[in-house]
């Protein structure tokens, strides 16, 4: 595979992990927040108008493990892409160095999303009862 494949390759596993790691916060992060500001009815509204957080919610199991599998496999991008030259170009190499710095940054925010999304999913509710 040639540098730019693996780098578009890359970017795009990086992009589709945050929107993967981000329907963890939809199925349990924010439901459990809304709960324990007391705002219920705000939770019930929001259920009302977009029924299918309910079906996340309901398969929060196989949404993290989907989750988890795209954090890896952009992970294991994100290690390869450091190998990876950048063209000899200045200005090409200047946004080379910066594609890989905003990966980096979006990578590390997904799986962030991801930890607080299962602290709220599995540990939270582990703890109360």
């Amino acid at each position: 595979m040639d540098f730019e494949a693996e780098q578009k390759l890359g970017t795009g596993a990086t992009w589709f992990s945050i929107f993967t790691s981000a329907s963890t916060l939809v199925c349990c992060a924010i439901p459990a927040l809304l709960v324990a500001l007391g705002a219920g009815a705000t939770l019930a509204a929001f259920v009302g108008a977009v029924p299918q957080i309910v079906w996340l919610s309901e398969h929060k199991t196989s949404v993290f493990l989907l989750a988890g599998v795209m954090l890896a496999v952009a992970g294991y991008f994100q290690w390869r892409a450091r190998f990876l030259p950048c063209p000899a170009d200045p200005a090409l190499a200047r946004a080379c160095t910066r594609q890989r710095k905003v990966s980096q940054v979006i990578y590390f925010a997904s799986v962030a999303i991801y930890l607080l999304g299962g602290f709220f999913a599995f540990v939270l509710p582990a703890l109360l009862y």
